[in-house]
Order: C-alpha cells, then structure tokens, then sequence
C-alpha cells in the first residue's frame, strides 16, 4: 500500500489573503474556511478532492499563525505554465503580486524564483505542460 500527496500546509499571516494569490496562479477555488480562518483552496476539476480514487491535484491549507516567515523555505512548489510561455507566466505572477526571490541562483538556470505576497518561494519552470 502508499499514500497519496492530497493536501499541503501553509503557515501565513493572512490566510485569505494568500488563498486569493493561490487561487489566481493555480485556477483554484476555495473549498472551505473555518472560524478559526484557515482557508483550504483546491482544483475545481476533482470536487470530491481526496476522496477521490487515484491521483488529485492537492489541495493548499492556509493556516494563520502569528509569525511571519524568516528564513529560505526547505519546501517550495513548483509551477509549469500551462497555457503561455514562462516569460509570460513570470509577468502574470508578478502582476498578482509576486516578486523576484534570490536564493543563491547564478542567472544560467532554466527556471524564474519568485516568492508569494508573503515571501514563499516557488520557481516557475521553462517547460510548458498543458
């Protein structure tokens, strides 16, 4: 038996603050928001998210915590346009409120860093995926 990658955690000042960056990168929508003021964002392509059988796009979690982030995420997305070329996709990310996120890069690789409005980093790649 394995498991399957369904949902993935973040910690945030402002959940639905950046559940709305997520959602416009990703096409996604928000699925539930509790009291407490997590924020949960998924595919509209599976509904039934992890409950359905085999593989699912995963869902984000946006949970508020007191802190803001301090230091290069161990973790980070990584994203392929779907629909446009990377340079395109970098421009439209930077217009929902990306920015530019240097982690050591030396200006050869293939893939654009950028962080979310609260400085996650994730890396836009040069290959487009439909």
């Amino acid at each position: 038996m394995t498991s399957k990658f369904t949902e993935l955690a973040i910690d945030c000042v402002d959940p639905n603050g950046l559940a709305r960056f997520w959602c416009s990168v990703l096409a996604y929508e928000v699925q539930n928001e509790d009291d407490d003021g997590t924020v949960i964002i998924g595919s509209p392509l599976v509904p039934e998210g992890k409950n359905h059988l085999g593989p699912v796009p995963p869902t984000l979690t946006f949970a508020r915590v007191p802190e803001g982030k301090t230091i290069k995420n161990r973790l980070h997305l990584d994203l392929n346009p779907t629909d446009r070329e990377q340079d395109e996709e970098v421009r439209r990310l930077l217009d929902l409120g990306a920015r530019h996120a240097d982690v050591g890069q030396t200006g050869d690789e293939s893939w654009v860093c950028l962080a979310d409005p609260e400085g996650n980093e994730f890396c836009v790649l040069a290959g487009r995926r439909p």
